[in-house]
């Protein structure tokens, strides 16, 4: 019986060595490809361990990974090989970006034009719809609950991998939009997982939409899915659009709608995502409503502005002047105020949170105005939001436009603040006043 034990001792020695072999002490730095400067609070990623790079820059992990995955705000992601030691450099980024739509993008003429714009003007980046408001995916994915609910039956970006690759080559920062929550096909195709009526009935919006319950996390599987193959595809960036509840208090959904359990469930699912997702070179982002600036409870949406800053790189509030029907503190009309809306929403945000400016990205209008005086956004306006943001360090902007039809005015080059013959009498740089207020009782912000 003694070689049996000497056999299961060989096959211990076997098993547990290799595995105390793989294991490394892997350290290095990482500092600023265009300063040089050393980069503290760099994610170094590994499947086994995770480290912030110190003020000096450097950092060890202790992992069997082949693979880091490193991020910072404000700069791109990047997968490298493990070696010894890594002396790594990030490339900082600042997104100047338009928007392609679902249906836009089906348009070659169009997104010519956009790819145009975009080496006119020195813009950078662009946001590229993957999943629309209705449910629909621009693309051919193989998850079968796409199939089911009829996700796919109008695909628009056939191409999407080859376009990814050129994108690529022009140096554009690609950003994947995908709506979560306001999924007309998941929401009819399973009606299970869809918010209700007090009558029981699959509820639609004013635009005869269904959304789907926050609370489900077969929702939270099927969009976190979705992103994962977006970052496999190679986008920069995965940005969550309708992360929220419907605001309208009459409906049914699967848990009690209490403001705890909303925050919870926004919550919950962008931890998840970002944990699916730390294995990916990407970044991502959070679209929010501009009122969520101003206000430190969730609004009866679930997004509550300090806790999202967690679970994403950047926030992405809509700044919208016309989204303000009700105005702000100081002013009654933000679409003649474009200027102070971004710059009060901005400083809002950053008080509120305790964030540098750097982790805000804004969506800023390029569409006519819907709320007061149905103005066009020419270069004036465009312009005024742009300076806004820009002075305020934010990490770039993304402008709007549903149709994605954007013209080269107020975009080629920035207008000086002097210029700009607005009603607000924009600051001049370095002016950290906000000039010719309203006269107007500043006005108590709505509810939504």
């Amino acid at each position: 019986m003694k070689w049996i034990s000497w056999l299961i001792v060989v096959a211990v020695l076997c098993w547990s060595g290799p595995a105390s072999a793989e294991v490394e002490h892997v350290f290095g730095t990482v500092a600023d490809a265009v300063s040089g400067e050393p980069l503290a609070d760099v994610r170094i990623w590994a499947d086994d361990d995770s480290q912030l790079s110190a003020a000096d820059g450097g950092f060890s992990l202790a992992t069997m990974a082949t693979h880091l995955i490193v991020r910072k705000p404000g700069y791109l992601p990047q997968k490298v090989p493990v070696s010894f030691p890594l002396h790594l450099t990030l490339q900082p980024i600042t997104p100047k970006a338009l928007y392609l739509s679902y249906w836009a993008a089906a348009s070659q003429d169009l997104r010519n034009h956009l790819l145009q714009l975009l080496a006119d003007t020195g813009m950078n980046a662009l946001v590229i719809d993957l999943k629309s408001s209705r449910g629909d995916i621009a693309f051919r994915t193989d998850m079968p609950l796409t199939v089911e609910v009829g996700a796919q039956r109008s695909r628009t970006l056939k191409d999407l991998p080859d376009l990814l690759a050129e994108l690529k080559e022009r140096g554009i920062y690609t950003i994947a939009r995908i709506v979560v929550f306001k999924d007309n096909r998941l929401a009819k195709g399973r009606p299970e997982l869809a918010v209700r009526t007090e009558a029981g009935s699959v509820w639609e919006d004013r635009e005869k939409m269904s959304w789907c319950d926050p609370f489900r996390e077969e929702v939270w599987d099927y969009n976190i899915a979705l992103a994962e193959e977006a970052a496999r595809l190679g986008f920069d960036e995965i940005q969550f659009d309708y992360i929220r509840f419907p605001a309208k208090s009459d409906l049914l959904f699967s848990r009690e709608n209490t403001g705890d359990n909303r925050v919870a469930a926004i919550n919950g699912f962008l931890a998840r995502a970002q944990q699916r997702l730390a294995a990916y070179p990407v970044m991502t982002s959070a679209n929010i409503f501009g009122y969520i600036c101003w206000k430190p409870k969730d609004q009866k949406i679930g997004q509550r502005l300090a806790d999202l800053a967690e679970y994403v790189d950047y926030l992405s509030p809509m700044l919208y002047p016309s989204g303000f029907p009700h105005g702000i503190p100081g002013y009654r009309n933000p679409v003649a105020n474009s200027y102070a809306v971004i710059a009060d929403s901005l400083r809002k945000a950053a008080l509120l949170t305790g964030l540098a400016p750097q982790r805000f990205r804004p969506w800023l209008q390029a569409f006519r105005d819907y709320a007061f005086d149905h103005r066009s956004f020419t270069a004036a306006e465009i312009n005024a939001q742009i300076n806004a943001s820009n002075a305020g360090g934010s990490h770039g902007w993304m402008l709007w436009n549903a149709a994605s039809r954007y013209t080269q005015a107020g975009l080629q080059q920035v207008i000086p603040y002097g210029e700009l013959n607005l009603v607000d009498a924009s600051p001049k740089a370095g002016d950290s006043t906000v000039l010719s207020r309203s006269e107007s009782k500043p006005q108590a912000l709505p509810t939504m």
